[in-house]
C-alpha cells in the first residue's frame, strides 16, 4: 500500500524520467529497447492527469487532517482533465473543505459542480444534496433547502446518521411552516434511525421536549 501511494505521489516526475531515459536509449541505441521506458512513462503520465492523486486523500480524511487533504487537492493543476466521476469527487471534496472553513459561497459553487457532473453512487449524491440543503438553510433560503433535502432523501443517504440529520432538518422546516403532522412524522423517522452522533442525539432530545404538545 505504501509503495502504491508512493507511486501515485511521485508518478509525474517518475514518468518524465522514464520518457527522458527512453529518449536517451533510443538515441544511443534503437527504438525497441527504449519502447518499455516510453510505454511505462506514458501510462504513468496519462494516469497522473486522468485519475489524479485522490487516493492519497483517504488517509487524511480518515484522520480528520483537512489541511493535508487540501494540499493533495491543490496539487491537481488541471481538474478538467480528470475522469468525469473522479472530477465530481474532486469538486465535492473541495466543497466539503470550503464548508469546514465556513466559506459557504465557495462550498456551494464546488458542490454544485460535483452534482452537475454526476456522482458515482446514488448515496454519495444524496449526501451531497443534503449538504447543499444545509448550506441553503444556513443562508436563509428555506425553500431551496427543503428542495435539496427532499431530493437527498429520495436519492438515498449513505448511513443512518445522515438519514437522521435529513429527517430532523425536515422536521424543523415543517415546524416553522406549522405543518405539525408532517413534523411529527419526520421526527419519528429520525428517532427510528437510532443515531449515535452527539449533536443529532442532542437535537432529538431537545425537540422531544415539546413536539408531543404540538397539534396534529
Amino acid at each position: 500500500m505504501k509503495a502504491y501511494n508512493f507511486l501515485i505521489k511521485y508518478r509525474l516526475p517518475i514518468s518524465i524520467i522514464l520518457i527522458l531515459a527512453g529518449v536517451y536509449v533510443n538515441y544511443a541505441g534503437s527504438f525497441w529497447p527504449a519502447f518499455p521506458l516510453y510505454l511505462i512513462g506514458v501510462i504513468l503520465l496519462f494516469s497522473h492527469f486522468f485519475f489524479g492523486p485522490l487516493r492519497l486523500i483517504q488517509e487524511y480524511m480518515e484522520t480528520g487532517d483537512l489541511e493535508g487533504a487540501e494540499k493533495v487537492l491543490n496539487s491537481i493543476r488541471f481538474p478538467n482533465l480528470l475522469y468525469k466521476p473522479i472530477r465530481s469527487v474532486y469538486y465535492t471534496l473541495k466543497g466539503n473543505i470550503a464548508m469546514s472553513k465556513q466559506d459557504f459561497d465557495s462550498a456551494e459553487t464546488m458542490m454544485k459542480k460535483g452534482l452537475d457532473l454526476g456522482m458515482p453512487m446514488k448515496e454519495a449524491e444524496g449526501a451531497s444534496l443534503l449538504q447543499m440543503g444545509m448550506l441553503a438553510m444556513q443562508k436563509g433560503n428555506t425553500r431551496q433547502g427543503e428542495s435539496y433535502i427532499r431530493q437527498a432523501i429520495r436519492k438515498g443517504l449513505p448511513d443512518k446518521e445522515n438519514e437522521a440529520a435529513a429527517y430532523l432538518q425536515m422536521c424543523s422546516i415543517m415546524m416553522n411552516k406549522r405543518e405539525f403532522r408532517a413534523a411529527k412524522d419526520f421526527f419519528r423517522k429520525a428517532k427510528a434511525c437510532k443515531p449515535t452522533t452527539p449533536q443529532i442525539v442532542s437535537q432529538i432530545k431537545e425537540i422531544e421536549k415539546y413536539i408531543s404538545r404540538m397539534p396534529g
